[in-house]
């Protein structure tokens, strides 16, 4: 735990990436590097669903403290939604937490603000805590800090309609700037912290300054071993959402261990 009482979180988003038999290897992997005394960092595994029970299978057996999380979600419990998967499901299969609302799902799913605030009130309901992405483009990004901003919080506040403080305590936000994801570059430092510090504000309008502060924010976008070091120091960044890094089990880890 940091030292404003919220304890780091570390999420691997595996994204379209590794057979069953390749995530079962890679959960090994990350698990044998990943020692007990690590507990003061929450860290979650991200695979696809197919690998989703394999994972959670060796985290099992190997009595890991590592969690599961899934990548996506849909909003009802059962039902003729081909291709569709539940919280119940989840749940059933280990999951402890699931990202909502990332980029990948807006641009190439059409997934809206209204399907993101109908997945986190499913997740809440299955006692799943959601991952809730938000992040701005380049052009809105070099329109200036103020209009990424509005963009962002538009986003934050659309996907906690209609939650209660509580609840939005209990919640996880990922911050990743579009303009950064994959692309080799990332935000500084600086505006990372800036955007974070405007999440928690807008939030402590909302909810209340206790909830706000309970809440935790991650930074995402092209995160590595080698910047990582210029994030910890941020007091409004509580962690990562990790895509391409969390591939490899030591570079994983060592992003983890940046934030012991």
């Amino acid at each position: 735990m940091n030292g404003n009482g919220r304890t780091p979180l570390i999420v691997g988003n595996w994204k379209m990436n590794k057979t069953t038999g390749q995530a079962v290897v890679l959960a090994q992997d990350i698990a044998n590097l990943h020692y007990r005394d690590y507990k003061t960092v929450e860290t979650v595994l991200c695979p696809p669903f197919v690998d989703l029970k394999s994972v959670n299978g060796v985290l099992e057996y190997d009595r890991s403290a590592l969690r599961l999380g899934a990548q996506d979600v849909f909003w009802e419990i059962s039902g003729a939604y081909t291709g569709a998967i539940s919280p119940e499901m989840l749940r059933e299969v280990g999951c402890s937490y699931c990202i909502v609302g990332h980029s990948e799902r807006r641009a190439y799913f059409g997934e809206t603000d209204a399907d993101v605030n109908r997945k986190v009130h499913a997740l809440l309901r299955a006692g799943i805590v959601p991952i809730i992405c938000v992040g701005e483009g380049l052009e809105l990004r070099d329109a200036g800090d103020r209009q990424a901003e509005s963009f962002i919080l538009e986003q934050v506040e659309a996907a906690l309609e209609g939650l209660n403080d509580r609840d939005v305590s209990t919640i996880v936000i990922a911050y990743e700037p579009i303009w950064a994801i994959g692309t080799g570059r990332t935000a500084t430092p600086e505006q990372a912290q800036a955007v974070s510090v405007a999440i928690r504000a807008c939030l402590g309008e909302r909810c209340g300054w206790e909830n706000a502060r309970k809440l935790r924010i991650l930074y995402g976008g092209s995160l590595k071993p080698e910047n990582v070091a210029l994030f910890v120091p941020m007091p409004d960044i509580d962690g990562g959402l990790i895509g391409g890094a969390s591939l490899d089990a030591r570079a994983f880890i060592d992003l983890m261990k940046a934030w012991l």
